[in-house]
């Protein structure tokens, strides 16, 4: 019986990526409030350039909340500080209108609505499901936290978006 043996090439792979197409990777995450109570989901793939998110929330307060990925994939209730701060690979400062950069775990605000449900999309180009430095399941792994306010997109270390309201760990 003749053993045939295959070679798979990682460059071939890099180089589809390079060209704006996915891997497939896909991760999840269910969102919790502090008392521990599923609030909502995340859904998270690889896109050409970054992470598309798709979040659908209920059960929070209404108004402009800040949306952040955090670099330790816990969710420790009642306030989430298990989760540490913001991704952030490069060491760089927070807040997409500092001058010296942004942390990969910084993202846009988003609304909730009066009935304390939220639904969006958000793509981050800062991070990655694949391998590599900015990939969400580094060591430790990360998670998707939801804050109390707005994010100022300028203090560090964390926008002044006070009190972390839901986390959800990123699983594949």
């Amino acid at each position: 019986m003749k053993i045939r043996r295959f070679v798979l090439f990682p460059a071939l792979l890099v180089a589809a990526n390079a060209f704006g197409q996915s891997s497939g990777t896909s991760a999840h995450a269910d969102f919790i409030n502090s008392q521990g109570q599923k609030i909502g989901t995340a859904v998270l793939n690889q896109a050409g350039d970054g992470v598309k998110i798709d979040v659908n929330l209920t059960q929070l307060p209404p108004g402009t909340h800040a949306f952040h990925i955090h670099a330790v994939g816990k969710c420790e209730v009642p306030d989430f500080k298990s989760a540490s701060g913001h991704f952030n690979p490069a060491g760089k400062q927070h807040g997409k209108d500092n001058p010296n950069g942004s942390h990969a775990g910084d993202m846009s605000n988003f609304e909730v609505g009066t009935d304390g449900t939220a639904k969006f999309s958000t793509v981050n180009t800062s991070v990655t499901l694949d391998q590599g430095a900015n990939s969400v399941f580094h060591e430790g792994g990360t998670a998707l936290v939801i804050h109390e306010k707005a994010d100022d997109y300028k203090t560090d270390p964390a926008g002044n978006a006070g009190n972390r309201i839901a986390c959800g760990v990123v699983q594949k």
